[in-house]
């Protein structure tokens, strides 16, 4: 694990601003998978209407933007990349996000909510294998256990014959809803490690307020695919239908897809807070984390099946990401070691 740079921060400081991260993170995801499940078992259908409200909350991110531009947060920092290099780097990963939420969108349509977050625990083996290639993350045998097991871990559900999806939706749509979570899991795997190389080689700027923009800028390019792939799909003629015929009511439609739009951004928030940092497969670690926990709600929620592929899938999920947890504590003790060593040699010279 890389602290830098926040090394300058007292020990406690820095796990206070992982631990509100990691708490943005898992509450915000898992908040927003079982909105996402609520709004197609009540009658919800649009594809594309799904994947844009896992951006379209980005206007409520400009409140805390504004506040961290007029505090000492904000301060000056290094030359900063032109208009045009930022304009690229939002746009291709805006693009790649809209993708990416367009795939989760058709796994979790075909998938049940429990199912759905335990085969995304594998974007964490994806995550590594990007943050080696993009990130120079080093390999541990804690990490590689940690990979193994979350990708063994899905494996199993994969082969499980009595795994299902939402209202017994057929072998050949569950294969699908399979295969985008599957996909989607390796393309936000792939854009982690992009944020990341991002904030190290071009942005190069020591403020949250940077998590913001990256979060709000990206977000405006992908919920502008998103609108342009809803009326291009023609899925826009039938929302006024699909919000009569909600089961939970027209209020509670539109209250979903706000909510829903809303907790997207809370949990971003954290994802990209957590990879500026500390690294991008720290917070695909949390994620997992929050696919673990996110299966108990499900069964309480929606009843979700749980049988004993799913409970060893899911405890095989929570061992893979102990083990990681416990890597990126014995880095960060390695980290601030030759900090504190400094410390005391100075302290004592001045005795």
């Amino acid at each position: 694990m890389d602290p830098s740079p926040f090394l300058n921060l007292k020990h406690w400081q820095w796990w206070v601003l992982v631990a509100i991260n990691i708490f943005f993170l898992v509450a915000g995801q898992a908040a927003a998978v079982l909105l996402g499940r609520f709004y197609y078992d009540q009658g919800g259908n649009s594809k594309w209407m799904a994947t844009l409200v896992q951006t379209a909350g980005f206007p409520v991110l400009f409140i805390p933007l504004f506040l961290l531009r007029h505090s000492s947060e904000a301060s000056a920092s290094s030359t900063s990349p032109t208009i045009g290099i930022l304009a690229l780097i939002y746009s291709v990963i805006g693009a790649l996000v809209a993708g990416d939420n367009m795939l989760y969108s058709v796994g979790l349509l075909y998938l049940s909510a429990s199912t759905y977050s335990i085969i995304c625990a594998t974007q964490l083996a994806f995550n590594a294998v990007f943050s080696y290639f993009l990130n120079s993350q080093k390999f541990t045998a804690l990490i590689l256990n940690s990979v193994v097991i979350l990708s063994l871990s899905a494996a199993l559900i994969a082969v499980d014959d009595d795994s299902e999806g939402p209202s017994g939706v057929s072998k050949a749509k569950f294969l699908i809803g399979f295969l985008s979570t599957l996909g989607a899991s390796a393309l936000y795997s792939l854009l982690l490690s992009l944020m990341q190389l991002s904030f190290q080689k071009v942005l190069k700027k020591e403020t949250f307020s940077v998590v913001l923009e990256m979060q709000i800028y990206t977000s405006v390019v992908a919920s502008c695919v998103s609108v342009l792939g809803l009326f291009a799909s023609g899925e826009w003629k039938s929302l006024q239908h699909e919000m009569q015929g909600f089961e939970a009511g027209t209020v509670s439609y539109v209250l979903t897809l706000v909510w829903t739009a809303i907790t997207w951004q809370v949990c971003a928030v954290g994802v990209v807070g957590l990879i500026f940092l500390v690294s991008s497969l720290f917070s695909n670690v949390i994620s997992t984390m929050s696919l673990a926990v996110t299966p108990l709600a499900a069964m309480v929620v929606f009843h979700d099946k749980m049988n004993g592929v799913k409970v060893i899938a899911m405890l095989l999920a929570v061992c893979g990401f102990a083990s990681y947890i416990y890597q990126n504590y014995l880095d960060d003790t390695n980290a601030r070691r030759p900090r504190t060593d400094v410390r005391e040699s100075h302290d004592h010279s001045s005795c």
